[in-house]
């Protein structure tokens, strides 16, 4: 099976948990996507990096889930979520990278 990587798994649970939300109407159903791919990240964070990257990386997650929110009302609500899940991408690669 294909191995897809960290930073991948959580710029998709950004990105399709907010588009799960948009399109469905249903905010919680898109929580749920949001949740399930933080949780392999943070699996795959925790394998990669150890406990502290992973909780740091969770940390990071969340925070861009978070601001996101703000950031829409500035720049529009695709705009930022795909700005928030670069950064946790990137910060994920970073993280991992360096470890690997």
């Amino acid at each position: 099976m294909a191995k897809v990587p960290a930073a991948a798994v959580a710029a998709g649970g950004l990105v399709g948990g907010y588009a799960i939300a948009r399109w469905t109407k249903k905010r919680p159903l898109g929580g749920v996507a949001l949740a399930a791919a933080g949780s392999v990240a943070a699996y795959e964070w925790n394998r990669q990096a150890g406990a502290r990257a992973a909780a740091g990386l969770s940390a990071a997650y969340v925070a861009a889930f978070a601001g996101s929110h703000p950031l829409a009302k500035k720049v529009g609500a695709w705009p930022a979520v795909f700005t928030v899940a670069g950064a946790v991408a990137a910060a994920s690669w970073t993280v991992t990278r360096r470890s690997a």
